[in-house]
């Protein structure tokens, strides 16, 4: 089981739920650090006094808010600690809302939230109840020092929580939304046109992290002493006729899918219709040598070749 991050309970009306958080995700970001080059040691840092200019010690760090400009106050843990407001060890449930109601801008972080031992049977009630109303129950607790908002519903039997966003956090779409232009029906068809030849269920498993694996290689190849050549930037495209780009969009997508569908062998075009990521994958499936420090037309006569 992985390490819990926060213990507390959910509560609602006079129902007290003991639980504990998880993080639901678990990234594979490369982890790189920094060292000296000619003895490969780690560089470590050091909290200097700005004013001092010489190391300070832990007990004489304190945590502190700038009021004014040079002007701080001190907080102490019992600061914080007579700050407590509702959820500080609870997440206290105030209202249940239809979960597609809530705009996926608000969501900041997914925790998945499991029963204390001992806690199984009114856990178990909770899950069943939630799943049969079909609702998100909205809760406040707070961790690390701040309170948050989140949505906690039922996945795979499991409750889950989503932490928000408040409100005044999400910024106004306004400022950079465009002033309305004038769009030809022929070019609002044709782009409906192209949106359904890209419509697909949602498959998440074929959506692979390209760049990590490209970077895999180049670690790899540098490890066995093999020189790493630049991918060959990508040059900026001139702005095209809307309407012709839109047309020939069309065309190569539709030619991509009857090559994705089985019903002939893709062409240079299909090929160029597609994005890095998915040459990247098929070049990866087709275990074409190079195919990280390939550019994307490079990529594309690999695979034709390959094919």
């Amino acid at each position: 089981m992985p390490r819990s991050l926060w213990s507390g309970s959910i509560t609602f009306g006079l129902v007290n739920v003991p639980v504990r958080l998880f993080s639901a995700v678990q990234e594979h970001k490369l982890q790189f650090h920094f060292v000296h080059e000619p003895d490969s040691s780690p560089i470590g840092y050091q909290k200097i006094c700005k004013h001092e200019e010489k190391p300070v010690p832990d007990d004489e760090i304190v945590k502190a808010f700038e009021v004014e400009p040079g002007e701080y106050v001190y907080m102490s843990d019992e600061d914080f600690e007579a700050a407590r407001v509702e959820g500080y060890k609870t997440i206290d449930i105030t209202d249940f809302v239809p979960y597609v109601d809530i705009d996926p801008i608000y969501f900041a972080h997914t925790y998945l939230v499991g029963p204390q031992n001992g806690a199984e049977k009114v856990y178990s009630l909770l899950v069943r109840a939630m799943a049969d109303s079909e609702l998100a129950a909205i809760a406040k607790f707070v961790m690390r020092d701040r309170q948050y908002i989140g949505a906690l519903r039922v996945r795979d039997g499991v409750i889950t929580l989503e932490q928000l966003h408040f409100a005044d956090e999400i910024r106004p779409a306004g400022e950079i939304k465009p002033e309305t232009a004038k769009v030809e029906k022929r070019e609002l068809d044709m782009a409906a046109q192209l949106i359904e030849s890209f419509t697909s269920d949602w498959k998440p498993e074929k959506y692979k992290d390209t760049y990590r694996d490209a970077l895999m290689e180049v670690i790899e190849a540098k490890r066995k002493g093999k020189k790493v050549r630049a991918a060959a930037p990508v040059a900026e495209e001139e702005p095209t006729d809307l309407l012709a780009a839109l047309r020939a969009s069309v065309e190569r997508a539709s030619r991509g899918r009857k090559g994705r569908d089985g019903r002939h062998r893709p062409s240079g075009d299909d090929l160029a219709s597609l994005t890095r990521a998915e040459l990247d994958e098929r070049a990866r499936k087709a275990d074409i040598s190079g195919r990280s420090k390939m550019s994307k037309d490079e990529l594309v006569e690999a695979l034709e070749h390959a094919a």
